[in-house]
């Protein structure tokens, strides 16, 4: 079976060599594996630490006409000459230009994975471009692997493609999670003492953490509004914010940057390589996201051990059981954020049950070997269709 060749796409390289860490270099056990993504220093990274062949091809995240052209024929030409006998694409460019480029050039199989919809959020004549463009992506794809079962609902329910074409693998998400690396046990109480000390925290403080993209569509500035509340009622709670800003992209609110800035129970690190010491150190997650396709944050979070406050979006409400893991809130309300980060602070038991669960509920379910073994066994369903 390795004479086959599997060609993965995704937009930029950080999703190869983040978002589906490790599954590449397993797949390459059973197939001739090629990474392809943008240009640049993480794409040389993933030739290194998946093992697999890699090819530049340049492709921007925005609407780009020209650009997008370009990146079609180069695409074209590639699997023209590869002959793959699967193109699998993730992310929404990657999905497009990979997906018209392998229905061009005959390749057999055609998958995709949807991981989210950025344009749920978009209204007006953009939005029906974008929804024109998902539909095509889908026309061009051979099967379509939405990442949780809302995601699964949202595309029969805009009628971006018929149901025959969809299927949710293994219990939902891209990748799963790799258990043996998220796992609270590596850390000891002298290294999170440490750590506690650098960040100013004291070992009473209840902390709530936040890991993600500081961009308004995460809920920042609603979680940093509710913090504020909170913090009327209790003096030892502090806000831990683990993730870049992307000030063009998405900004939040000048009175969140300003809280962030000036309030010392906020506390900012930026984007972490490592974030397990920061969940390790922390009480609870809070992630208060518009959209998610499967929040691999959520995953992260439980499998340290930690109960999780997310809004009631797909994937979000797929991992969390209410009282059981953590509680879901309503979309977009800071209010309802607030009620329940006051819950958690309260009612401390509580909060310790769920969190005895948390772990053993993500191991149950997300384990990455289990969504590894199912996309791999989708790929072999496919020797017998050829």
């Amino acid at each position: 079976m390795k004479d086959k060749k599997l060609i993965r796409v995704t937009t930029v390289p950080v999703s190869l060599l983040k978002l589906l860490a490790g599954q590449c270099k397993f797949m390459s056990d059973y197939y001739n594996v090629i990474g392809v993504s943008s240009p640049g220093p993480h794409l040389d990274e993933v030739n290194k630490v998946e093992g697999i062949r890699v090819v530049e091809v340049p492709m921007t995240r925005t609407i780009s006409p020209v650009t997008d052209l370009k990146s079609l024929i180069k695409m074209y030409q590639l699997f023209k000459r590869e002959k793959p006998f699967i193109v699998h694409t993730h992310t929404p460019k990657a999905g497009v230009v990979g997906m018209f480029a392998a229905k061009l050039a005959g390749v057999p199989h055609r998958l995709h994975t949807v991981a989210g919809l950025p344009l749920l959020l978009v209204k007006g004549r953009k939005r029906k471009v974008l929804d024109l463009v998902e539909k095509f992506t889908y026309a061009c794809a051979t099967k379509v692997y939405p990442n949780s079962s809302g995601l699964y609902d949202i595309i029969l329910e805009n009628n971006y493609c018929e149901a025959q074409k969809l299927k949710v693998l293994a219990n939902g998400s891209s990748n799963g999670i790799d258990l043996n690396y998220f796992d609270p046990q590596h850390f000891d109480e002298v290294q999170k003492q440490k750590l506690r000390t650098g960040l100013n925290i004291a070992t009473t403080d209840f902390v709530f953490v936040f890991v993600g993209r500081m961009v308004g569509d995460k809920g920042v500035d609603l979680l940093v509004k509710a913090f504020e509340k909170l913090q009327q009622s209790y003096d030892d709670v502090k806000l831990l914010l683990v993730g870049s800003v992307e000030a063009k992209m998405d900004p939040l609110k000048a009175e969140s940057y300003q809280s962030i800035e000036t309030n010392k129970s906020i506390i900012t690190v930026g984007n972490q390589r490592d974030v397990r010491p920061y969940f390790a150190i922390s009480d609870a997650l809070a992630f208060p996201s518009f959209r998610e396709g499967f929040p691999n944050v959520v995953l992260q979070a439980g499998a340290m051990g930690l109960p999780s406050i997310v809004s009631n979006i797909n994937g979000c409400n797929e991992i969390i059981v209410p009282q059981k893991n953590g509680v879901i809130v309503p979309v977009k309300s800071a209010d309802a954020l607030f009620e329940a980060m006051l819950e958690f602070r309260k009612d401390r038991s509580a909060t310790q049950a769920m969190a005895a669960n948390s772990r053993e509920m993500i191991v149950s379910r997300y384990d990455r070997n289990v969504v590894w073994e199912a996309i791999l066994q989708e790929y072999q369903n496919l020797e017998n269709h050829v």
